[in-house]
């Protein structure tokens, strides 16, 4: 049965600062019947014996059909060549948090996988960014005086809120009415003098949303808790819930950090780790400035994933903005020396989430990188080569 021209995988890749493209063109099953491409600056076409396929690109994407270059077939993958593009689709990111807008604002805390009410109607009087984790060792390199910020932790007072790399500290002593989330179990520990036990409380206690058990942050002290961002929506208190799938806000998310900290600190490699400090991804961003169009993605990864399911909803040409990294799995014990390199390595900065967070975007990277054409799917010494969208 010969291959119709509906069954031919596009994929085009435009940098919108370097103003090139990558285009590539799937390979035609076995017994595929001959094809014309031609190329335009607003639309690629297909021709067959059979008839014609016009696949119209965003109206904000201009090709440059005269500048193909590095025409070559690539087995397994079709037909690959780069081409001058220009590409002015703006981003539009689910906002982490407003601080311009929404300081001053009545907001309420939601917990995003399920919409539970964490903290309701508070008025947000300051937002600050905070420092870098080693802010206190560069104040004792300056200062030739002690340092008057020693043993003096960071934190808000009752309408603070204080921005942290991937989480927000909030100040909850004016919420006692509220229903606080569930804090984990205390453990058991014996005391060695009279060999009786008592119940203390764990250390870095998980908040937890009380509708849906997940885990939302971590007690820092009697008063301030610490709400990941991956975990929660701040919203003005005027407005709903917003529904956003969750494997789409994890992305935006994350996506915010690293073009935030790689701009802020030129670093742009990262270690995605659990609360409890255990490395579950290397990351390496290439680039942030990646426009991605494609059509008939490849959907049988996905099926099996409840987190992806929204994917399937897709058009079957869709395009959307994209930070491209490379990864390393490190779950299970695999990549034990290059994580203990890396951790080693001050220029690689540390990025804590929820372990099943950290499990989460694994997964949505190596679905990313199954749905990739085959030559884009590894890169040097490194297994994964993935998208994630902005």
């Amino acid at each position: 049965m010969a291959a119709t021209v509906a069954e031919t995988r596009m994929f085009l890749e435009v940098r919108r600062q370097l103003q090139s493209a990558l285009l590539i063109l799937g390979e035609p099953k076995e017994g595929g019947m001959p094809m014309d491409i031609s190329i335009m600056p607003s639309s690629l076409q297909m021709k067959t014996p059979e008839g014609c396929t016009e696949i119209q690109l965003p109206a904000e994407v201009r090709l440059v059909p005269s500048s193909c270059r590095g025409l070559q077939f690539v087995t397994g993958d079709g037909l690959h060549l780069r081409l001058q593009a220009q590409a002015e689709l703006g981003t539009k990111l689910i906002s982490m948090f407003n601080q311009s807008s929404q300081a001053q604002e009545c907001c309420t805390f939601y917990c995003q996988s399920c919409g539970e009410v964490i903290i309701k109607d508070r008025k947000l009087l300051r937002v600050l960014p905070l420092p870098s984790e080693n802010w206190g060792a560069i104040v004792g390199e300056w200062c030739c005086h002690p340092d008057p910020f020693a043993n003096k932790p960071l934190h808000p007072q009752e309408n603070d809120c204080f921005v942290g790399d991937s989480f927000f500290l909030v100040n909850l002593r004016t919420s006692l009415w509220q229903p606080r989330p569930e804090l984990s179990p205390v453990e058991m520990c014996c005391v060695s003098s009279d060999n009786r036990c008592k119940l203390e409380p764990k250390a870095n206690t998980k908040v937890i949303c009380k509708r849906c058990k997940v885990m939302l942050g971590e007690t820092v002290s009697s008063e301030t808790t610490k709400f990941y961002m991956t975990e929660i929506i701040i919203q003005s208190s005027e407005r709903s819930f917003p529904i956003i799938p969750r494997f789409r806000f994890v992305q935006s998310v994350i996506t915010q950090c690293l073009v935030q900290l790689s701009s802020a600190r030129s670093t742009f490699r990262f270690r995605i780790q659990g609360q409890d400090d255990k490395v579950f991804i290397l990351l390496w961003l290439l680039n942030s400035d990646s426009l991605v169009i494609e059509s008939l993605r490849n959907s049988k990864y996905i099926k099996k994933f409840p987190l992806l399911e929204d994917t399937l909803k897709a058009d079957s040409s869709s395009a959307w903005s994209a930070v491209k990294v490379l990864y390393q799995p490190c779950i299970k014990s695999r990549n034990e020396k290059l994580v203990s390199l890396w951790e080693s390595d001050i220029s690689v900065h540390p990025l804590t989430l929820p372990s099943a967070t950290c499990l989460e975007l694994l997964l949505i990277l190596s679905r990313s990188n199954a749905n990739l054409p085959s030559s884009l799917r590894h890169m040097n010494s490194f297994q994964s080569n993935s998208f994630l969208q902005m």
